[in-house]
């Protein structure tokens, strides 16, 4: 009679921890698949940051060569007027003329530039989310192997949790809703 009774409740315990496995497996297919779509999401983000982040390296060079350029022209006026060589007032106006077409071309492109840093900046945020989301599912995922492994019931649903902590930084990544968190940034940074 026993044997029975140690039969069934092995099949029993069998079955429990089958049902627990298989509820492991379904959370580790979601969260690597979500996992997998949040990884795409960020490679084009992080192409849209090195594209932002050229164009600003571009227009500050760009607005370094005006500046450049402006120097050189400045100190050419300069010379101009401690020479005072004759004819040399319509040069003068017309190298200011210059200097001041300088000056404005700079503040448009100073303004530019200015733009595709803070475009750099707000794109950065949710590259930083995808990270975190990354990091929490990969975390989950090994967290997921070791509950198939032990079968502890707490411990799926901490697994459980930061699987949806990641799902949830995710989302709001694709929708562009910034939920950064400087603290986690600053701790695994």
């Amino acid at each position: 009679m026993a044997d029975i009774a140690d039969t069934i409740q092995e099949a029993s315990e069998r079955g429990r921890e089958s049902k627990l496995n298989s509820i492991v497996a379904i959370w580790v297919a979601i969260t690597a698949t979500f996992m997998a779509l949040c990884n795409v999401k960020d490679g084009n983000v992080v192409q849209a940051m090195s594209q932002a982040q050229a164009h600003s390296i571009d227009a500050w060079t760009y607005f370094q060569a005006k500046s450049t350029k402006q120097a050189m022209l400045e100190n050419a006026v300069e010379l101009l007027k401690l020479q005072k060589a004759p004819g040399a007032d319509e040069l003068i106006k017309k190298d200011e003329a210059r200097i001041a077409q300088y000056e404005k071309e700079k503040a448009e492109i100073k303004k530019q530039a200015e733009g595709y840093e803070k475009e750099y900046n707000d794109i950065n945020v949710f590259d930083d989310q995808f990270d975190m989301t990354d990091a929490f599912l990969s975390i989950a995922i090994a967290l997921f192997g070791i509950t198939a492994l032990t079968r502890k019931k707490w411990l799926f649903f901490f697994a459980a949790g930061l699987s949806l902590l990641g799902i949830v930084l995710g989302l709001t990544a694709f929708f562009k809703v910034s939920l950064h968190s400087d603290l986690i940034s600053m701790i695994l940074g």
